[in-house]
């Protein structure tokens, strides 16, 4: 072989040493850029799934107001005629505990605010002359307890106008009638206010007679407030976190090059927050399990369970 020959080979395997490495240099180069895109990508997915999660876990806790429970059964008229009966609140009360005695139940106690609801209801129906559970204005027990001061899980009201002979005369009349009863013997009711009075209805000179029962409002046990106020603190944290993250995500995707200084920084900044984001998430979720348990606590006492 001449030496021309030798020569070109020579050159011929340098260029092709050259190209080799040249196409190992760009395969790395290459491969590096789809690595750290991917690793970039998990950052952006994993933001993105914290944001899911921010809204589902911050969300877990929702207060549903327990459904007051209310009893009024239809007014009860009465057509005896003693026109030397009388009635007093302490005496009708006494004959109710009689009852509630007699059937094995605890007596009610006699409650301030709900006697102030008896003697408000008492006023306006001889004031308006009507007979009924709601007023001319549509204000039942309910809100005339509460309006009263009274807080309550159920309340519930009889309503007798007639000239019984006396207190125990009364309060039979209302036994003999099951939905008064029922109030009566109401083995959830701790609370009772009684009114009474006489006044011309419709014309003539008759006695009204108010009863409310109550079961109060603490007498089931009531979710932390501050509890709740602690979850709501920290919802806003997180959607503080929240909002740093995003920012920090849009700065990643306009840094260049990825591999720069500055973009470690950056990726370093962004884990960290991620991880305070994380931390208190869980930090939240168990408060709101909590919360959540006292809350299905508090439903199933007011609902009797």
């Amino acid at each position: 072989m001449s030496r021309e020959i030798l020569f070109f080979v020579k050159i011929k395997r340098n260029k092709m040493s050259r190209g080799f490495k040249i196409f190992i240099t760009i395969l790395l180069v290459l491969l590096f850029f789809f690595l750290f895109r991917v690793k970039e990508e998990r950052i952006f997915n994993f933001s993105y799934q914290l944001q899911k999660r921010i809204e589902e876990r911050i969300n877990e806790f929702i207060v549903r107001e327990a459904k007051k429970q209310i009893s009024a059964p239809p007014a009860l008229l009465s057509y005896k005629d003693s026109l030397e009966g009388n009635l007093t609140p302490t005496g009708v009360i006494l004959w109710t505990n009689v009852e509630r005695e007699k059937n094995g139940l605890p007596l009610l106690r006699e409650n301030f605010y709900l006697d102030a609801s008896a003697k408000a209801k008492l006023k306006d129906m001889f004031e308006n002359q009507y007979f009924a559970h709601y007023s001319t204005s549509g204000v039942g027990v309910g809100e005339l307890a509460q309006r009263y001061g009274y807080e309550f899980i159920a309340v519930g009201e009889n309503l007798a106008l007639g000239n019984f002979k006396d207190d125990q005369d009364l309060v039979q009349e209302w036994m003999a009638s099951p939905p008064h009863r029922r109030n009566i013997l109401n083995s959830r009711y701790q609370d009772i206010g009684v009114a009474v009075g006489r006044g011309i209805f419709e014309g003539k000179p008759t006695w009204i007679a108010v009863q409310h029962f109550g079961l109060p409002l603490s007498a089931c046990p009531q979710p932390e407030e501050g509890l709740k106020e602690k979850i709501e603190a920290n919802q806003e944290k997180l959607r503080k976190l929240q909002i740093l993250i995003e920012n920090l995500q849009e700065e990643l995707k306009s840094i260049r090059p990825k591999w720069s200084t500055a973009y470690k920084q950056k990726v370093a900044e962004y884990n960290n927050l991620v991880e305070k984001y994380n931390t208190l998430l869980e930090e939240t979720k168990i408060l709101v399990n909590e919360y959540n348990n006292q809350v299905k606590i508090f439903n199933n006492c007011v609902a009797g369970e």
